[in-house]
């Protein structure tokens, strides 16, 4: 390793246990003149390093070029991240207090040496990653919601107020992954659905949540009815075909949060990309749409550019991707790539405001799960008295360590075998992310406005380029 490589790898924690190697200090400012360059392979040859800038001159080449235009502009970005379930603060509450506090401040901190986490996902009651099931009120035929408790979800919470004391601008979105069993026509945390004549207390029931979190200092930004409706096999889960998820906002959840003065958004769906007609039709429920702010999606079944079909349909309604997981069986280089190409170029370019990964943290046997629950999830850090960054790091900390929420993406064109999406971050940096997933090396000319840089991205790569 050359003393370029050696002072680089020392300014970021993804590839160093010392998170203070640089006091603390902002980055220093960007040379109009060039770019500064961060590199990740997906042989892991590189993790997440600063590599010597390009400058900016006029162009005297042929190669391909990537034309950077930041006077066309589109959506505004909400952040980057990952779901943090009971099972990963579990396993972040497991380390010494020292590193737990060095970890968060990496994760989370504004400094030049964090990853630059902006967005949380959270599970309301629990997910198949919390060591067992339960929601926020399990004695059965409470209507009034008397017996109402975040008791089982303290640890939980804990550390949320220790992640916003560090970022108090996070932005939280928070789903259930079942109403209470009670509530239900099987009386099971695991599949069945919500009793028509429990839909009224079911919203009162995410009231009580919203309004219980802000009394911790927790600021719910964003909820959504139901984690994958149409997956009723998980535990916990439950099945809410769109329609009666339309009834549910429209007759019960909409009014409920306008009644309490609630301003957390409604988002839709959080399921694959192969069934947009679900979104669609809540949407083109005016009673229901009137409270929706947008959709929500996965990617483990149909094609990304659904959030483009979604958004073009109703482009005054906003759309997320909300989770990807990597598998325990996976190989870094294939994850790495798949997910940079899908879940963070993809969902950017197709009009998506936030791009995130399943589970944080969870420790070397992928756990805990609850029974039933997901075996093979692998988290982006795997703590087990040490820590160990996973693919999911560097597929999140490739973006959120340079792209701030508020950046706005900016127009990008397309050239062969290079994937890329541009963005201008709030201070008016440019900050475009370009793959390779190709076999070979690529030279290629990144132009803004009359001026172009030489570039060259070696197979199985990622790089971000700032200026």
């Amino acid at each position: 390793m050359n003393i370029f490589l050696l002072l680089a790898a020392l300014t970021f924690t993804g590839c160093s246990k010392n998170t203070n190697s640089n006091n603390g200090e902002q980055p220093p400012a960007v040379n109009p003149d060039s770019a500064i360059v961060w590199l990740t392979k997906a042989d892991q040859t590189v993790l997440l390093l600063q590599q010597p800038s390009i400058a900016f001159n006029a162009p005297t080449n042929s190669y391909s070029t990537i034309t950077v235009d930041s006077t066309t502009t589109y959506q505004t970005i909400d952040g980057f991240g990952y779901t943090l379930t009971g099972g990963s603060a579990q396993a972040i509450n497991s380390l010494d207090a020292t590193a737990k506090a060095n970890l968060l401040q990496e994760l989370f901190g504004n400094k030049s040496n964090s990853a630059g986490i902006s967005y949380l996902r959270i599970s309301i009651g629990a997910s198949d990653l919390n060591a067992d099931v339960f929601s926020y009120d399990d004695v059965a035929g409470d209507v009034n919601l008397e017996h109402f408790s975040l008791e089982n979800d303290k640890e939980l919470i804990a550390l949320l107020k220790e992640i916003v004391a560090i970022n108090p601008s996070i932005k939280i979105l928070a789903t259930p992954w079942s109403a209470p069993a009670w509530m239900k026509d099987n009386n099971n945390t695991k599949g069945g659905s919500l009793y028509t004549k429990y839909y009224d207390v079911y919203a009162k029931y995410f009231v009580k949540y919203i309004q219980a979190m802000k009394a911790e200092g927790i600021t719910i930004d964003a909820i959504t009815p139901q984690n994958e409706p149409l997956h009723p096999g998980n535990n916990p889960s439950m099945l809410m075909l769109a329609g009666d998820e339309a009834n549910f906002i429209k007759n019960n959840l909409g009014p409920a949060f306008a009644a309490a003065n609630i301003n957390t958004k409604i988002i839709v769906y959080d399921h694959n990309c192969d069934k947009p007609e679900y979104p669609l039709a809540i949407l083109n429920d005016a009673d229901a749409a009137k409270y929706v702010d947008g959709s929500a999606f996965h990617l483990y079944a149909g094609d990304i550019n659904a959030l483009s079909t979604v958004h073009n349909a109703f482009p005054n309604k906003h759309v997320y991707f909300t989770e990807q997981w990597t598998s325990s069986e996976g190989k870094f280089d294939g994850d790495f790539l798949w997910h940079v190409k899908n879940v963070v170029i993809g969902s950017m370019n197709n009009w998506g405001r936030v791009a995130l990964e399943w589970n944080l943290a969870n420790n070397a046997s992928f756990g805990p799960h609850t029974p039933g629950g997901c075996t093979q999830c692998k988290g982006a850090l795997t703590i087990n008295g040490s820590i160990t960054r996973n693919v999911a790091y560097y597929i999140i900390a490739q973006v959120s360590k340079f792209v701030p929420a508020g950046s706005v993406r900016i127009n990008s064109n397309a050239i062969g075998g290079l994937y890329n999406v541009a963005f201008k971050t709030p201070e008016g940096k440019k900050v475009l992310l370009v793959l390779n997933d190709g076999a070979s090396a690529v030279n290629f000319n990144i132009k803004f406005k009359d001026k172009a840089a030489l570039a060259s991205l070696p197979a199985g790569a990622a790089a971000t380029y700032i200026w």
